[in-house]
């Protein structure tokens, strides 16, 4: 989950700033509200100045009794809801992309792929297994450091619009 920080400076000029960025295991809006209000506190930012929150439509987030805009009303009734523009254009350009031959055939493609290579246990778990052996090298040879939740081995993602 990204957050982004808006806000109005002290010359009265709307600034947007990047704050962080959250790995959450749920997107149920209780667990995003409680992620959100631990970043604000981390940086001493309380959840009562809240005056707008934008999201970007789904439903866990935009949902009017249980959503995570709802949460956020019952702690500070001045933080309206708008959705996100930025998703908004994010759609366009997706479905504008679907018009472009060269777009749709890589995205097309790579769906393909990701069939063939999720299909069979077999084949993930050797897929798996080289990706294993890559990084092993690749840290034994120090290329790469090592930290946490660095270069964990993932399940390959469907191909999405987004």
């Amino acid at each position: 989950m990204a957050i982004i920080l808006r806000y109005v400076d002290y010359d009265g000029y709307i600034r947007e700033r990047f704050l962080e960025v959250v790995n959450v295991m749920e997107t149920t809006a209780v667990t995003l509200k409680k992620e959100i209000c631990n970043v604000l506190a981390r940086y001493d930012l309380l959840v009562e100045n809240i005056r707008g929150q934008g999201y970007d439509g789904a439903s866990n987030v935009q949902g009017a009794w249980n959503g995570l805009q709802a949460l956020f009303l019952k702690d500070c009734p001045y933080a309206y809801y708008i959705h996100c523009f930025a998703h908004q254009l994010q759609l366009a350009l997706v479905a504008a992309s679907n018009d472009v031959p060269d777009v749709w055939l890589f995205f097309s493609a790579l769906g393909s792929i990701v069939n063939v290579l999720t299909s069979s246990a077999k084949q993930f778990s050797e897929l798996k297994s080289v990706w294993e052996a890559e990084i092993i090298d690749l840290i034994a040879s120090g290329e790469v450091q090592t930290s946490t939740w660095a270069y964990q081995i993932h399940t390959l993602q469907w191909p999405r619009a987004t």
